[in-house]
Parts: structure tokens; sequence; C-alpha cells
């Protein structure tokens, strides 16, 4: 199965790639995880900006994906409930795609695209760390799943 995190924002610090890592080696192989950066647009214009960053984020998306974007207007899933859409996932046969759009948001054809919407919280967090609370909670949905004691809820 392959799983992306597609995100816009390059050049992230160090403390992103190590936190993303600590996460993704504990991920079984057969995940074929993988982090996309795409380059933020700089236009002048919010509305422009996003609607270029939609066009490079739904352009990196891997054919016949199911799309998740990671939007504040999402469902917001319990630690048990996201284990259940991982096993939903994994049962598709198909790539998923986690879409996280730049410091504007996601442009409304990313959202249309979609399949799912995922809000991570009520809170709003710096993109850089949306990655590894993304790769964080996937790995624990996934602990759940294989009973392993990680999950102490």
């Amino acid at each position: 199965m392959q799983l992306g995190l597609i995100a816009v924002g390059r050049k992230m610090p160090a403390w992103v790639q190590t936190g993303t890592q600590e996460y993704t080696k504990r991920f079984p192989k057969q995940w074929q995880f993988g982090i996309r950066e795409l380059a933020q647009a700089n236009s002048g214009s919010v509305a422009k900006n996003k609607s270029l960053e939609a066009e490079a984020l739904l352009s990196a998306v891997p054919n016949k994906s199911h799309i998740v974007a990671l939007d504040n207007r999402g469902s917001q899933w319990s630690t048990e409930q996201l284990a259940q859409q991982l096993q939903q996932w994994l049962e598709l046969g198909k790539p998923v795609s986690f879409l996280v759009g730049g410091p504007d948001g996601l442009d409304n054809t990313v959202l249309s695209n979609a399949n799912q919407q995922w809000c991570l919280s009520p809170l709003t967090f710096p993109h850089p760390l949306v990655r590894i609370v993304v790769c964080e909670q996937l790995y624990r949905a996934h602990s759940l799943l294989i009973n392993h004691p990680y999950h102490r809820a």
C-alpha cells in the first residue's frame, strides 16, 4: 500500500525531518510511505497562491489515489476512529494521499477533489508540525490495529 503526505512548503527545519522520521521508521514496510514537498506560491494574492498550490498538490497525487485533505472544516476523529479509517484505507487497495496546504490553507478545488477531509484539531498548528502529527497519529492508529502497546488510552 502506498501512503503519501503531499505538503506545501520546502526547506523545513531539521526538527521536522527528525520528528517525521521518528514515526515513519516504525511504519510497516508495505506502506511505502513518502513525503513530497511542494514550493509555496508567492504571487502576492492569497487567492492566486491557493489556486497555484492547489494545482501543484493535485498534480502530485498518484493516479487513482484516495485523497484526504487536511482542513479545519474536516472531520475530527478520535484515535479509535482514525484506526477504523486507516483500516478502511488499507482495504481500498489504492494509494492514499494526505494533502497539506500552505499558510493560507487549501483552495476549494482541492477540497472538492478530496474523498475525505480530516481536521487534526480545532487548534491551528504550524504547517511543519502538522507533518509530524500526521505521522505520529498514523503510527498510533496502526499500533491500535495490531494491538501494540504504544497506544495506552
